[in-house]
């Protein structure tokens, strides 16, 4: 919990600062080197759901990374969680007849 909260951080003092999508996401990597896109996506959405980060603009442009290196972490093939309905369970096959 503590790294994700130094990403919010550094993405909340970038975008406050005015930076947006790859500036933002460079300054975010320099200020926590061992941040990944999918903690960067989390720390994004945790922004998003802070009650007192108000500015229209602040939201616009987390939500903008967040969404981006959502979509490029799927579109590239890393994402980190495998698909569970393209791995049928060994308990499953296990009960199927064999077919002759």
């Amino acid at each position: 919990m503590k790294e994700k909260k130094r990403v919010y951080e550094a993405l909340v003092d970038g975008a406050m600062e005015g930076l947006t999508d790859q500036a933002l996401y460079d300054f975010v990597k320099a200020r926590c080197p061992k941040a990944t896109s999918r903690k960067i996506v989390r720390a994004s959405l945790l922004a998003l759901m802070d009650p007192h980060l108000r500015d229209r603009n602040i939201l616009d442009v987390i939500y903008a990374l967040a969404i981006k290196h959502r979509l490029d972490g799927v579109l590239d093939g890393e994402d980190e969680e495998p698909d569970e309905r393209a791995q049928p369970s060994q308990a499953a096959n296990q009960n199927m007849p064999q077919l002759s």
